[in-house]
């Protein structure tokens, strides 16, 4: 039985993308100097929160688009060796379309 993470109401879980290893002219960087990336891949997202006439806000992103969020938003979970972001909706900032 494969057991899945689903985030409730507005949240939505992030699978970071890894930060540049070098910099444009070619300099690597070393990772205590490496910055939190701020841009991840949506694992999967909650239904949406309740408004207060009871009605369900749907969510604006989905499963599989890359999002950029905000930079300490969010909690850290590690789970199956893999490491999420457990963010709240307002916490994502835009869609990356490429």
């Amino acid at each position: 039985m494969a057991t899945t993470i689903k985030p409730l109401e507005d949240r939505v879980l992030v699978q970071p993308l890894e930060a540049e290893q070098t910099t444009a002219s070619g300099l690597v960087i070393p990772d205590t100097a490496k910055e939190k990336p701020q841009e991840g891949k949506v694992i999967s997202a909650g239904p949406g929160r309740v408004d207060d006439k009871g009605a369900r806000v749907p969510m604006d992103v989905k499963e599989g688009d890359v999002v950029i969020f905000s930079k300490y938003g969010g909690t850290e979970v590690k789970y199956d060796g893999q490491e999420y972001l457990l963010l709240n909706a307002r916490d994502i900032l835009a869609v990356v379309e490429k």
